[in-house]
């Protein structure tokens, strides 16, 4: 069962691995049926990825349990005749295909987006991959880290000796690899539209690269225009406002941290008022002459003791009680018992057999009327029989000849 019910009536046929497997996760999070191929003795090698495992050493992965959860798992070596052939009999009762592989995976099997529309002239082929279809590098392998990297958004280090902490260079957790599948997910819907008022088949293609490339407007197309504009004068020439003491971190008395976020002036001034010190509101923040950095570093200091005579809690009651712009600076456990995080009910529970119940993330979407409650993830194979004969209209006999053998023996067993 898949979260919501806004895609009641969507069946999505997904061949996809690691983190393009969450633009299918996002589509049932939203009610879609999304029918997972899977191949080999493991599936997906999301289902043990990740540093902490469920039950037991060789458990499901959380990253798993997230993008794989409300899917449903069949079972099929797509190199063989039989496999083949069953994809594209279930491809023709689909509404999209997703190919998270290494682009040009299908095309490769002779069964790719030519051979669906075939079978399907309305359907949706989205491809999903690091490199993109096309360019010198659409070969290569990548993984999360690099796609950050390769459009420099991710700060790498390269130090002398071993690193003992962070992974790929860095600490930072990878952007573009979490955003792909709500690209994917919102090209793939927009593709469906189009699909269904036309009644022609759509290929779409979102690319790991591609993403990071245009995350940050700021970056890239400053850059690619670089000769085309100029400074803006009320900035200072270190690319920051002269008012950013306004907008910067701050310790607090406990040892915690607050984000001061007041760079509008009714908000600058409700804390200069809350906390006594007016005296700061005569200050100019909002001249970028030569003496900005002088005057920014003034205000700086005089906040960073400020924010010592508080906890980070009394900070955030104040915030609230004065109408100040800002919030708490949490660690992933912090925000976890955040008030704010429980009042909005955030998480659900859903239970694991031989471990008990689980809590998980839900949704950031939210439905009026509707509770978010997926199930877990598949385990491996499972739901192959079934989506055969119901979707494809095998009977049980051939849907059991065209099990994938080397998935066969995991399935029922673990998620």
């Amino acid at each position: 069962m898949s979260g919501y019910s806004l895609l009641s009536g969507v069946r999505i046929l997904e061949v996809a691995q690691l983190a393009p497997s969450s633009l299918g996760g996002h589509l049932a999070d939203l009610g879609a049926e999304v029918v997972k191929i899977e191949s080999g003795p493991l599936g997906d090698p999301v289902r043990v990825g990740g540093s902490r495992a469920i039950g037991d050493e060789d458990g499901p992965a959380f990253m798993h349990l997230r993008w794989n959860r409300g899917k449903k798992s069949v079972a099929l070596d797509l190199r063989s005749p039989a496999g083949k052939q069953a994809f594209l009999d279930l491809a023709g009762s689909c509404d999209a295909v997703i190919e998270g592989m290494r682009g040009g995976y299908l095309d490769w099997l002779e069964i790719g987006y030519e051979q669906l529309r075939q079978v399907n002239p309305r359907i949706v082929f989205c491809s999903v991959s690091g490199m993109g279809s096309d360019g010198p590098y659409r070969q290569m392998g990548t993984g999360g880290p690099v796609f950050d990297a390769y459009a420099g958004l991710r700060e790498v280090t390269t130090p002398t000796d071993p690193p003992t902490v962070g992974m790929a260079g860095s600490t930072t957790p990878p952007i573009a690899m979490y955003a792909l599948g709500a690209y994917g997910a919102m090209g793939l819907l927009a593709a469906l539209h189009r699909a269904r008022t036309t009644g022609e088949a759509v290929q779409l293609e979102v690319a790991g690269i591609d993403i990071a490339a245009a995350w940050v407007p700021d970056m890239i197309d400053a850059e690619l225009n670089r000769e085309r504009s100029i400074p803006r004068p009320s900035w200072m020439q270190d690319g920051r406002l002269p008012d950013w003491p306004r907008l910067e971190a701050y310790r607090t008395s406990d040892g915690e941290a607050m984000l001061f976020g007041s760079h509008v002036d009714k908000f600058w001034r409700n804390f200069c008022v809350a906390v006594g010190r007016e005296d700061l509101l005569s200050i100019d923040l909002s001249s970028a002459d030569d003496g900005a950095p002088a005057r920014a570093d003034l205000v700086w200091r005089a906040l960073r003791e400020v924010f010592l005579q508080r906890t980070r809690a009394e900070w955030v009651a104040l915030f609230l009680e004065h109408e100040i712009a800002g919030g708490p600076v949490n660690s992933v456990a912090d925000m976890i018992a955040d008030p704010h995080f429980r009042a909005r009910a955030n998480t659900y529970r859903v239970d694991y057999d031989g471990v008990g119940e689980l809590e998980f993330v839900t949704s950031p979407v939210r439905i009026a009327g509707e509770r978010f409650a997926p199930d877990l993830p598949p385990r491996l194979g499972v739901d192959t029989i079934d989506v055969l004969c119901e979707v494809a209209g095998y009977s049980p006999e051939r849907a059991r000849s065209v099990v994938d053998p080397a998935a066969a023996a995991p399935v029922g067993t673990g998620f």
